[in-house]
C-alpha cells in the first residue's frame, strides 16, 4: 500500500491551503472564490521520518449544479478507492451543508481511515462549533486552521499511524516504470518491446485500468517493466480521469528504480508531464524522457535540438537527463530507450571511491571556493559518498550553514561533469567537520 493522503470536501473549505502546508509548498493556487483548483495537485510531504504523497482533489467550475455535485461525488469515490488515508475537510464557519452530508454518506461506507477536519478554527469561540460535525458519525473531529497551521501536527501524528513500512527486498531486478499522460503510447511501447499484444491498445485515452508488471528477459536484458494505468473509463468529467491516473502513476512511481517519462511530440511537454518529472525527482528515481510520435513531426536539422532545449528549459535545474526520440508505431529507437533506462539504473546505484572523489573534487573546490560570508571563509576539507539507494554526498566543512543553493548547484554540476550520473538525481549535504 502506498502512503497516499487524499483531501476531500466541497469547494472553498481550504483544501488547497492544507495541501500547501502538508507539502510545504505554494504549488496549489489558493483563492476565496470556490472552484479555483482545476488541475489535480499532488506533492510529497514528510512527518516524523515518514514520507507520504498528498493529493488535493480540488473543486470544479461547472455550469449546472447537478454536474457540479456529481463531479465532486465521483472524485470522492476515486479517492476512497486509491488513497490510504482520507482527510474530510469541512468549514466550521458555515457548519454542515447538504453537500457535506452527501460526501459523509459515501465516506461512512468506505473501509478507509477518515479524518474529519474542521477548518478555519481561528479562535476559541469557533472551537465550540466543531461538535456539530460529530453528527457525521465518522469519529473524532480535528479542529485546525490550515491558514496558520494550528492543529496540523496533531492531525499528522494520528494519520501516520496508518502508514505501512514497505520492507526493501534484496537482489531484485531493475524496475522500470513507463509513465506519462493518457494516450502518449505507453501500452503500445510495452507491446512493441515484448512483441505480443499483452495490453489492450485503443485510440481512446484511458484503456489501461491497473498497473501491469511484466518480467522482461530478451536480447541480453532482464528487468521488470511496469506499465502505469492511464485512465479508468471514458466519461464526461475529464478532470476526474486525470485525478485517477495521477493516483495510479504515483503508486507505480514509488515501486520504480527508473521512470521512463513518455511525452507526445505533437502536443509537446505539458504541465502534467512536468508534475510527473518532479515527483520522480523528489522520490529520487532515475529518469529518462522518451519523446514519442516523432514520425509525425516535420523535421529539419535543428528540430531535435530545439525540442531538447525546450524540454531542458521546463525541467531546470535538473537537466542531465537522457532524451530519446522515438516512434513506437514504427518501432524506431524503442530499444535505445530501454538501454538508456538501464544505464540510468547503473548511474543511480553508482558508488565513487572516497579517494577518487577527493582527488577530483578538492582541487576544483580550491580553485572555486564557496563565497565568503560576513568575512568568514568556508573551507571544505573532505568528501564522501553516503550509502543510499540514490547518489548522496557529504561535504565536510567548517561553516556548512553559510553555503547557499547556487554553490550547491555548482558542486552538483562538477560531480556530473566528472562522474557520469546522467538521469540520476543527486543529493548534496554540507556537514560540520
Amino acid at each position: 500500500m502506498s502512503n497516499i493522503i487524499a483531501i476531500v470536501g466541497r469547494p472553498n473549505v481550504g483544501k488547497s491551503t492544507l495541501f500547501n502546508r502538508l507539502t510545504e509548498s505554494r504549488k496549489a493556487i489558493v483563492d476565496d472564490i470556490s472552484g479555483v483548483t482545476r488541475d489535480r495537485h499532488y506533492g510529497v510531504g514528510e512527518w516524523t521520518d515518514r514520507q507520504f504523497t498528498v493529493i488535493d482533489t480540488g473543486g470544479y467550475v461547472a455550469n449546472s449544479e447537478d454536474v457540479y455535485e456529481a463531479a465532486i461525488r465521483e472524485q470522492v469515490m476515486i479517492a476512497i478507492e486509491e488513497a490510504s488515508v482520507l482527510i474530510f475537510m469541512v468549514d466550521v464557519t458555515t457548519g454542515i451543508t447538504d453537500l457535506d452530508d452527501d460526501i459523509a454518506q459515501v465516506l461512512r461506507r468506505s473501509n478507509k481511515p477518515v479524518y474529519v477536519c474542521a477548518n478555519k478554527v481561528d479562535n476559541t469561540a469557533l472551537y465550540n462549533e466543531i461538535h456539530t460535525f460529530y453528527g457525521f458519525g465518522l469519529g473524532e473531529v480535528y479542529p485546525l486552521s490550515s491558514m496558520t497551521g494550528s492543529g496540523t501536527g496533531e492531525l499528522l501524528d494520528e494519520i501516520v499511524k496508518n502508514f505501512e513500512d514497505i520492507p526493501e527486498e534484496e537482489n531484485q531486478l531493475p524496475k522500470i516504470t513507463i509513465a506519462g499522460r493518457p494516450n502518449v503510447g505507453k501500452s503500445s511501447l510495452v507491446n512493441a518491446l515484448i512483441g505480443k499484444e499483452r495490453n489492450i491498445v485503443t485510440a481512446n485515452a484511458g484503456t489501461t485500468r491497473d498497473s501491469i508488471k511484466i518480467h522482461y528477459n530478451q536480447f541480453g536484458h532482464e528487468f521488470m517493466l511496469i506499465d502505469t494505468a492511464g485512465l479508468r473509463k471514458k466519461t464526461k468529467v475529464k478532470e476526474n480521469l486525470e485525478f485517477y491516473s495521477v493516483m495510479r502513476t504515483i503508486k507505480a512511481l514509488e515501486e520504480a528504480d527508473v521512470v521512463v517519462l513518455m511525452i507526445d511530440a505533437v502536443e509537446g511537454i505539458e504541465s502534467q508531464d512536468i508534475n510527473i518529472f518532479h515527483l520522480a525527482e523528489k522520490n529520487k528515481k532515475g529518469i529518462v524522457i522518451l519523446v514519442n510520435k516523432w514520425d509525425l513531426i516535420e523535421k529539419n536539422t535543428q528540430t531535435m535540438k530545439a525540442f531538447e532545449e525546450q524540454i531542458h528549459e521546463r525541467i531546470r535545474p535538473f537537466t542531465d537527463v537522457p532524451i530519446v526520440f522515438t516512434s513506437v508505431l514504427n518501432k524506431q529507437r524503442i530499444f535505445k530507450a530501454i538501454e538508456a533506462a538501464l544505464e540510468v539504473y547503473k548511474n543511480r546505484s553508482k558508488k565513487i571511491p572516497t579517494s577518487k572523489l577527493n582527488d577530483v573534487m578538492l582541487p576544483l573546490i580550491e580553485k572555486f571556493p564557496p563565497p565568503a560570508l560576513k568575512g568568514k571563509h568556508i573551507k571544505i576539507k573532505y568528501i564522501t559518498q553516503i550509502n543510499a539507494t540514490s547518489p548522496m554526498f557529504a561535504f565536510f566543512c567548517n561553516l556548512p550553514q553559510y553555503i547557499k543553493d547556487p554553490y550547491k548547484r555548482f558542486i552538483e554540476n562538477k560531480l556530473r561533469e566528472n562522474f557520469d550520473f546522467s538521469g540520476a538525481p543527486i543529493q548534496i549535504y554540507f556537514r560540520q567537520k
